[in-house]
């Protein structure tokens, strides 16, 4: 005789199943964000009660506390700003919604369907908050999003060619990284001009004729338009440019096939890549990693602003702003003196480090208060008080003399 199941066709009456623990999981984790999005502006307004300062201070305070949430949460700056901008808009311009979230009547992401769509009309958003929340508190948050999008459009059907200008103000165009040596360019264009792109990138694909596929050709000739293109229209500073890279080689592997190449910004790269970019390059840096090579870790206070050899050890150094959490690379930050130079601080390796504009007024500006450490570290301590070590991505090799013959 076989054994019985051990399992039952139906839960017992009064025991939760498993997809009741996951309902209740998931209502307890909307109303905890809507905890943490009132605790975020309250952290914020008691910043700004307790400044002081001119009356930028208001930025400051703002990036201050943007930088706060950020390293307590472990998450960029701009989620840590998406964190603190859906928080108040919650709490101050509807706090209907805000009360609905934290009974967990309507979702995270509901709330911020919500706060993205009736921004976009200010003057009216009042007038529609009970509109949409009805529907949030119905609706899965696919369809909500298309009903608020209706609701928008509906409203604004009248401005439409205001909209697409407000749009076009907002072009950019970034960089992310990939994998494998690869990144992400986007452009954030208007459709005509983004469609022109693409097709006149597809007609000079179709003219090559060799064994890339469509999307490799187009790749390749987005590539070289932009680095090698026909420029005479621009003026004679924006032709000809070509990259300035800085790439870390180990000395031995100049002369004989070794390990990948490191370059600023990018990467591992093939060493026959490395030297292709190097006789492309207007300027490049090599630090060699070779116990006989001497370099000049500093100046002392000879001098205010470090030699361009220092500043570029410094960059090569951090690679990026050492700031918490930031990913500027250090070609674009200012080198700061971290004992300020005006307070005795040295211009040597060991008291300067890249930071961006952004976090160099910050230090400056606010609470914040930094400390260097071995190795080319920084110690940020917060104005809640709570420290965060940022390493450097690279050590300054040590140099030493052999001891003396025994």
């Amino acid at each position: 005789m076989s054994s019985p199941s051990p399992y039952v066709d139906e839960v017992p009456e009064g025991i939760p199943t498993t997809l009741d623990w996951v309902v209740l999981s998931a209502d307890m984790a909307t109303i905890h964000a809507a905890q943490r999005y009132a605790s975020i502006v309250e952290l914020w307004d008691d910043a700004i009660r307790a400044a002081t300062r001119d009356e930028g201070a208001s930025v400051l305070v703002e990036r201050s506390v943007r930088l706060e949430v950020a390293s307590a949460l472990r998450i960029s700056e701009h989620a840590a700003g998406r964190l603190m901008g859906v928080g108040r808009a919650l709490v101050r311009r509807y706090p209907a919604v805000w009360e609905s979230m934290s009974h967990a009547d309507i979702t995270d992401t509901h709330a911020t369907i919500i706060v993205d769509g009736l921004d976009e009309l200010e003057i009216i958003r009042d007038e529609l908050v009970r509109e949409v929340l009805a529907l949030a508190e119905e609706m899965p948050t696919g369809p909500f999003r298309r009903a608020v999008r209706r609701i928008v459009d509906r409203e604004r059907e009248a401005t439409i060619a205001e909209r697409h200008m407000d749009a076009v103000a907002r072009r950019h165009v970034r960089v992310e990284p990939g994998a494998d040596g690869m990144a992400w360019l986007t452009a954030h264009l208007p459709a005509v001009e983004a469609h022109a792109i693409h097709g006149r990138l597809t007609a000079i694909a179709k003219t090559l004729d060799d064994e890339r596929s469509l999307d490799q050709k187009r790749a390749d000739v987005f590539g070289d338009l932009l680095i090698d293109g026909e420029t005479a229209s621009l003026p004679d500073s924006a032709r000809g440019i070509r990259p300035t890279v800085a790439i870390t080689v180990p000395a031995l592997t100049l002369l004989t096939d070794g390990p990948a190449a490191q370059v600023d910004g990018v990467g591992p790269i093939p060493l026959d890549r490395a030297r292709e970019l190097c006789g492309a390059a207007s300027g490049w840096m090599r630090v060699l990693t070779h116990p006989d090579t001497g370099v000049v870790l500093s100046v002392g206070r000879e001098q205010y602003r470090p030699p361009a050899d220092l500043r570029r050890l410094v960059a090569w150094r951090a690679a990026r702003c050492m700031a918490p959490g930031c990913g500027i690379p250090a070609d674009r930050c200012d080198i700061d003196h971290t004992v300020d130079w005006h307070h005795g601080g040295h211009t040597d390796a060991t008291n300067l480090a890249p930071l961006c504009r952004g976090h160099h007024t910050l230090k400056h500006h606010t609470d914040w208060q930094v400390t260097a450490k071995p190795g080319g570290a920084l110690e940020w301590t917060s104005p809640a008080g709570r420290i965060y070590l940022v390493k450097p991505e690279r050590r300054i090799p040590q140099f030493t003399t052999d001891p003396p013959p025994s």
